[in-house]
C-alpha cells in the first residue's frame, strides 16, 4: 500500500491542513492500492507562498544553472525507471511494456530535451533601435490529467524550470503515486526549496484554487473542455495567463496507394495504446469508399496483434483507468449502435474471461456518417470509427468537420497527395507515415483542443514574458 498524506511544500513533506482522503485503485485488479491527502485552500496558500519566496533567486539563475538542474533531474529520473514503471501499471493499468516504452521514455525526454532546447535558447535580442528581453512569468500552476502520469506533468515542469518559474504541481487523483515520484527524483536532483510545490486534491478546491489565485501568474491545463472553460473564467478574474491542452477527435487519412493491412495496424494501435485513452488518438479513419471492405478485412485480422489483458502479462491493452471511464465508453458503444453505425468488431461488456478490473472490449464502428456522435465527441477508449471518403479534398474536408484541431495523421505513398492532405488537416499536429516522435516540436491544438504549444523551445516560450527596452546603454 502507498499512503501519501502529505504534500510537498517548500522543500519538505508537511501534514495536510485538512483530514480528508481519497483511495486509488488499481484499475487492473479494482483493489485499493493506497491513499492520497486531498489538499486544502490553505495547503495551497502554503505552497504559494513558498514558489512566490523562491522566486526571487530561481528567477534570475543563470541559463547554464538551468541546464545543469534539468540534466540532472534527467539522470535521477533515468535512476527511478524501474519504480516508474512498477507504478504507472499499478494506478493507470498500463501494461509494463507501454508503461516503460511510452510513460517512462516520454517523462524522460521531456527533462532531456528541455536542457537542450535550453542551450540554443535566447533571453534577450538586440533588433537595432530596440531590445527584447524574455522574463520569466512569475509562479506558475500546474494542472494535469490522469492518462499519462509522467507526460504532461514532465513536459510542464520541465518548461517552467528552464524559464526560471517556480511550480505548484496538482496531480490527478487518479493516477497521484508517479507525481511522488517525480517529486522524490527533484530532491535528489537538488532542486531548490520553494521552486516544487506537490498539493494533491481534487479539482474543486485545488485545481479552482490555483487558477483563480492571485498570486499564481500563469496556469498551465491538460484535460477536459469543461473544466478548461472554467480555467478560463477563473483566470480571467485576475487576468491570468493560461495554456491549455484540451483534447480532440482526431482524423487518420487512409490514402489509396496505402498498404492496407498496415494502415490498419496504425489505426488499430491508436485504439489500443494507452487503451485509447490519449488525446491525440486518431479515432476517426478516413478510407476511400474503393478500399472499404479491404479496410475492414484488414482490421480483422491486425485486431488479434493487440491483446487485452492483464498488465503484467505480454498484453499490450490494458484497462481503462476508473469505473466511471468504463461506463462512459459502453455508453458511448451503445450510441453508435443506436445511430445506426455498423459495429464490425467489439461492443459493449468486458472481453470474454476478464470479470474483474475495468477492460473494454476494442470497438470498430463501420458505416460512420461524421456527423454521429461517436465521430463528434472524444469518447476517450479503445473505439474508432470508419468514415468513407471517394475524393481528398472530401477527405479534408471530412477531416475538418469537428470542434477539435489537436492532430491529424496521413498514410499513403504519393508525395503530393501527402502534402496536400498533411497541409489542409486543421491541426496543431500532423504525422505522416508513423513519423518517429520529435520532443523538440511543439505540440498543442487548433480550435477547441486548446490554446497554446508545449515541448521543446515552444514549451519554455509559454512560461516568459516578453519585454522590450528602448535606449538600452550600450
Amino acid at each position: 500500500m502507498r499512503n501519501y498524506l502529505k504534500h510537498y511544500i517548500n522543500g519538505e513533506w508537511i501534514d495536510s491542513t485538512g483530514d480528508e482522503t481519497e483511495d486509488v485503485i488499481n484499475p487492473a485488479t479494482e483493489e485499493v492500492i493506497g491513499t492520497i491527502s486531498l489538499g486544502t485552500k490553505e495547503d495551497l496558500d502554503k505552497a504559494v507562498k513558498a514558489a512566490r519566496a523562491a522566486f526571487p533567486s530561481f528567477s534570475q539563475t543563470s541559463k547554464q544553472e538551468r541546464i545543469e538542474l534539468l540534466e540532472r533531474i534527467a539522470q535521477e529520473y533515468e535512476k527511478r525507471k524501474d519504480d516508474i514503471i512498477e507504478t504507472i501499471t499499478d494506478e493507470l493499468g498500463s501494461p509494463l511494456s507501454v508503461s516503460e516504452n511510452v510513460h517512462y521514455m516520454m517523462g524522460y525526454n521531456h527533462f532531456a530535451q528541455a536542457a537542450e532546447s535550453l542551450k540554443e535558447f535566447s533571453f534577450i535580442e538586440n533588433r537595432g533601435g530596440h531590445t527584447v528581453m524574455k522574463d520569466t512569468i512569475g509562479i506558475s500552476g500546474l494542472i494535469t490529467p490522469w492518462n499519462f502520469p509522467t507526460n504532461q506533468t514532465s513536459t510542464k515542469i520541465a518548461s517552467a524550470f528552464a524559464a526560471g518559474s517556480p511550480v505548484i504541481l496538482k496531480p490527478a487523483e487518479l493516477t497521484p503515486f508517479a507525481a511522488v515520484i517525480l517529486t522524490e527524483i527533484f530532491e535528489a536532483a537538488g532542486v531548490p526549496k520553494g521552486v516544487f510545490n506537490l498539493v494533491n486534491g481534487s479539482g474543486s478546491v485545488i485545481g479552482n484554487g490555483i487558477s483563480s489565485h492571485p498570486d499564481i501568474d500563469f496556469v498551465s491545463f491538460t484535460g477536459s473542455g469543461a473544466v478548461g472553460q472554467k480555467i478560463m473564467e477563473n483566470a480571467s478574474e485576475t487576468i491570468k495567463n493560461f495554456a491549455l491542452e484540451l483534447g480532440g477527435k482526431s482524423p487518420l487519412v487512409v490514402l489509396d496507394d496505402a498498404d492496407v493491412e498496415q494502415a490498419a495496424r496504425t489505426a488499430v494501435g491508436h485504439i489500443a495504446t494507452n487503451t485509447g485513452q490519449v488525446c491525440s488518438a486518431a479515432t476517426r479513419v478516413l478510407v476511400p469508399s474503393s478500399m472499404k471492405e479491404s479496410f475492414e478485412k484488414a482490421v480483422k485480422n491486425v485486431l488479434p496483434e493487440f491483446p487485452v489483458g492483464d498488465p503484467r502479462e505480454d498484453n499490450r491493452t490494458g484497462p481503462l483507468v476508473a469505473k466511471k471511464q468504463w461506463d462512459t465508453v459502453q455508453s458511448y458503444i451503445e450510441k453508435g449502435q443506436e445511430e445506426g453505425a455498423t459495429l464490425l468488431v467489439g461492443g459493449t461488456g468486458k472481453p470474454e474471461g476478464l470479470d474483474k478490473g475495468y477492460y473494454a472490449k476494442p470497438t470498430v464502428f463501420t458505416d460512420v456518417k461524421n456527423d454521429m456522435v461517436i465521430a463528434q465527441e472524444e469518447i476517450f477508449g479503445p473505439v474508432m470509427s470508419i468514415i468513407t471518403y471517394d475524393s481528398i479534398d472530401e477527405a479534408i474536408e471530412i477531416a475538418n468537420d469537428t470542434y477539435y484541431g489537436l492532430a491529424g495523421y496521413v498514410v499513403g505513398e504519393n508525395p503530393e497527395n501527402l502534402r496536400k492532405v498533411a497541409s489542409g488537416i486543421r491541426a496543431g499536429r500532423v504525422k505522416v507515415n508513423d513519423a518517429e516522435a520529435d520532443f523538440a516540436a511543439p505540440f498543442g491544438g487548433y480550435k477547441r483542443s486548446g490554446i497554446g504549444r508545449e515541448w521543446g523551445d515552444y514549451g519554455i516560450e509559454e512560461y516568459l514574458e516578453t519585454k522590450t527596452i528602448l535606449g538600452f546603454p550600450e
